[in-house]
């Protein structure tokens, strides 16, 4: 055995006649020890509690349907202000094959008050949701489309994969680190004293939450994003002389813009999605079905103006 791994359980085994000390001399204050760090350990180790689940499409290096859920856990720090960078955690992707067809599903966390926060404020949400998109397509070489819609429900697939959002686990010989029992012991040695509140942080340091080498946490400004207005938009159903629906036309002000290749229109049956980087989006659900394929968009430069025609399956 190495001289390094005997120290280590030196250090343990002193570590165990302290606590069996502190049982005998002090049973209230060992109690307190025992009951605070269940409960720290109980929140720390609990699953992501899913928030948000978002529906986009992933374009290249194969395209395929990609389910993003918004998840909050403990492990996630806060960030310092709203000018400090905004950590979040990605998970790995989940391909996932069912008889309506395959898709994947990744994972994305954030700290609880970061989607607290966003919960009624629809500006926020989006900047969320683009970070996180963006944050995927930069960690796996991804193309997504810039199209996404909020699902009904908040989660695709089994949140109960913490693996997926975590690193290497660490083998006996990092135990030294982070349980930093020298540090520990010191304080447990103090635990009678004059405070019986103050209970050493044993199992779960606090450090450890925003190690990089614990969790895959990758920090992206909050400041990235910048907000994007909705232009004035007016939609039409147009219809026969029976009153029966034919199709349907969107015109859309862009003050400002004088290009359509400005402008990234993305058109399903039953939603649309219009985005100028960095000034405009506008997310609407259709009235009706549309026929994608014939679906036509014209720019007029002169107004600044994006009118688009869908006739109806």
């Amino acid at each position: 055995m190495k001289a390094s791994s005997k120290g280590l359980l030196t250090q343990l085994s002193q570590f165990w006649n302290l606590l069996d000390d502190l049982a005998e001399n002090d049973p209230e204050c060992y109690k307190n020890f025992i009951q605070q760090e269940l409960k720290e350990g109980k929140q720390f180790c609990a699953a992501p509690e899913p928030q948000l689940c978002v529906q986009t499409k992933i374009l290249k290096p194969k395209e395929k349907i990609l389910f993003i859920n918004l998840c909050w856990w403990e492990r996630i720090p806060a960030p310092q202000s709203t000018t400090e960078p905004v950590p979040l955690s990605v998970g790995r992707p989940e391909d996932i094959s069912e008889a309506s067809g395959a898709y994947t599903v990744i994972d994305v966390v954030y700290n609880p008050g970061v989607l607290q926060t966003a919960e009624n404020d629809q500006v926020t949400q989006n900047q969320l949701i683009k970070m996180a998109m963006g944050c995927i397509e930069k960690k796996f070489q991804f193309a997504l489309s810039n199209a996404y819609h909020v699902m009904k429900f908040r989660a695709k697939g089994s949140i109960q994969r913490k693996g997926n959002l975590m690193g290497k686990q660490s083998d006996f010989r990092d135990i030294r680190e982070k349980m930093r029992t020298e540090h520990t012991l010191e304080m447990i040695r103090s635990s009678t004293m004059n405070d019986p509140n103050h209970f050493p942080q044993l199992l779960l340091p606090k450090k450890q939450t925003s190690g990089n080498a614990g969790c895959l946490i990758e920090e992206i400004s909050s400041t990235e994003t910048q907000e994007m207005k909705e232009p004035s938009h007016e939609l039409k159903v147009i219809k026969d002389q029976n009153d029966k629906p034919l199709k349907i036309e969107l015109m859309v002000a862009l003050p400002g813009i004088n290009s359509a290749s400005l402008c990234d229109l993305s058109v399903s049956e039953v939603d649309l999605l219009i985005e100028v980087p960095e000034k405009y989006r506008l997310y609407l659900n259709l009235p009706e079905s549309v026929d994608t394929e014939r679906t036509t968009a014209k720019f007029m430069k002169e107004r600044s103006k994006l009118i688009i025609t869908m006739p109806l399956v």
